[in-house]
């Protein structure tokens, strides 16, 4: 059957993601190949204090990538997409979007990003007995009750920008478990009911008329099917007309789990690494850990099982502004470089510094970044009297850096918990030059890195997967249908730690950690 005709026949699933930077659309065949793609440019903004995208920027910017997908779909095939077998849709995981019993949004959506939590996040750490970072749903939550804001009253229900999407097309008020193990801690499948309780005592005693679990969605898992696309969510989503309504959804999830289903990440012992804007790792657990530790959220798979997520809010922002400097300056000298042609050549570069950077030292703090103790970041650089400033200990640096707030969340898991992994798999954008960022991660952490030749699909693709396993399953866990039907014979390319790498990454976090005193201060 050719390409044409499964997307005639619908033999296709559907995966968007939106991600911080981009609206991304995947879409694949039966043999869980990509057959065609979509995407839009979007960025954030603060405003009144919070990092936020506006409604209209998330319906505009879904119906753009849709439409760029269509687009594709039509050019490549000469078919116009009306029939899909499934469709999922994913997000930046946490977050706050409240809204009343009229399904209006009460404040602007508050991203991951925001660190305007830290009180609730401290008193439910403490309540709980279970980290609950600043940028988990019900710490916005509660932060908004301890701040008496006025839209409290009139909460009906709360959700992350995954679940408001797959409700404006399938009318379900439902999100996946991994998502929703970023929105409140999971127990047995479900959010825990010791927790709970032990919120909805406090917020009785607050004046709060809800409880907790009835402005929450419902939980699902990997395997679920999770509404069908409604005919308004047709027209919203494919304004053409085109669409077909009745197509079945699987349960919507963050970009965590679309990583973990993109690497094939899901059993004990294996993770993931994600870096784009931001960067965090994911570990699938043997068994929960000792402790409570500031610097680690326990998450899940898309089918439930318990993750150690270190999840960092900075990560190639700072990355990009130098590599589109050093573009502005190829420009003075009339050389027009292609942006990907830079990065190729600048990251390269960085492989030929020194293993510990000759004494320069970078910090990629844009925004705040929990898991060092920075509140409100500012990114800064220094370097030794005795340093050697060249090109590639610079650039080499700037990638540590990337990478430097990562490691001490992980060495929490290595040193003090005794966790083991595998292997680490890697995906997203600063993973597209082979083999730079992959060697100086499996450096970083004294672990393999692989990477696959699917690293960047990205979230979007394994969005995908999970649709496609909603209906193809077979009764098969999510673990064994990912082995089998899909990464069975799939390429990838392992880097192993080298010794020089390791330590010369250990000399640069020395200095990394000495200095940060300073970047502190800076944010205040």
């Amino acid at each position: 059957m050719t390409i044409q005709d499964k997307i005639a026949q619908g033999k296709v699933f559907l995966g968007i993601e939106l991600g911080s930077t981009r609206i991304k659309a995947s879409l694949i065949d039966d043999t869980y190949t990509p057959v065609a793609g979509g995407s839009h440019v979007w960025e954030n903004r603060l405003e009144n204090g919070y990092w936020t995208y506006s409604s209209e920027d998330i319906h505009s910017g879904l119906q753009a990538c849709y439409a760029d997908l269509k687009n594709d779909v039509s050019e490549r095939y000469d078919v116009t997409l009306a029939n899909i077998g499934a469709v999922g849709i994913s997000a930046m995981m946490h977050g706050y979007m409240p809204f009343d019993k009229n399904d209006n949004l009460l404040v602007p959506f508050r991203t991951w990003r925001n660190t305007t939590t830290e009180k609730a996040a401290r008193e439910l750490t403490e309540l709980f007995g279970f980290n609950i970072p600043q940028r988990w749903s019900i710490a916005h939550l509660y932060q908004a009750i301890l701040d008496n804001e006025p839209h409290i009253a009139d909460i009906a229900h709360i959700t992350t920008l995954a679940g408001y999407v797959h409700y404006i097309l399938t009318g379900e008020r439902s999100v996946g478990i991994g998502e929703a193990s970023g929105m409140f801690p999971i127990s047995g499948g479900c959010y825990d009911t010791a927790m709970l309780a032990k919120l909805d005592k406090i917020l009785n005693e607050k004046g709060i008329a809800f409880k907790t679990a009835d402005v929450l969605p419902s939980v699902m898992t990997a395997g679920g099917r999770c509404g069908e696309l409604t005919e308004q969510g047709a027209l919203f989503l494919d304004p053409d007309g085109d669409l077909k309504s009745g197509i079945p959804f699987c349960p919507p999830e963050g970009d965590a789990g679309t990583g973990m289903t993109a690497t094939n990440a899901v059993l004990p012992k294996t993770g993931n690494i994600s870096a784009g804007t931001s960067i965090f790792s994911m570990l699938v657990l043997e068994k929960l850990l000792s402790r409570v530790y500031p610097e680690i959220d326990v998450v899940t798979t898309p089918d439930g099982a318990p993750v150690a997520m270190v999840h960092c809010n900075n990560c190639c922002s700072e990355l990009d502004a130098w590599v589109g400097i050093f573009g502005e300056f190829a420009e003075l000298f009339g050389i027009a470089s292609d942006k990907s042609e830079l990065y190729e050549k600048l990251y390269k570069k960085a492989l030929g510094g020194d293993s510990g950077c000759g004494g320069v030292t970078a910090y990629n703090c844009l925004s705040g970044e929990p898991v060092i103790g920075v509140d409100d970041g500012r990114p800064m650089y220094f370097r030794t009297p005795d340093s050697k400033m060249t090109l590639a200990n610079f650039m080499r640096a700037e990638l540590y850096s990337a990478f430097a707030a990562l490691s001490c969340g992980m060495d929490i898991l290595f040193k003090r918990e005794n966790v083991t992994a595998d292997t680490f798999t890697g995906h997203g954008g600063l993973f597209k030059v082979e083999g730079v960022a992959q060697q100086l991660l499996a450096d970083a952490l004294n672990t393999p890195v692989s990477v696959m030749k699917t690293a960047g699909e990205g979230g979007a693709w394994g969005m995908a997967l999970l649709a496609a396993y909603s209906v193809n399953s077979g009764g098969r866990s999510l673990a064994e249908w990912l082995e089998a039907s899909v990464f069975s014979d799939m390429g990838k390319r392992t880097v192993l730690p080298n010794e020089k790498g390791t330590r010369g990454f250990e000399e640069y976090m020395i200095r990394y950690l000495g200095g940060l005193d300073a970047e502190r201060c800076l944010g205040k």
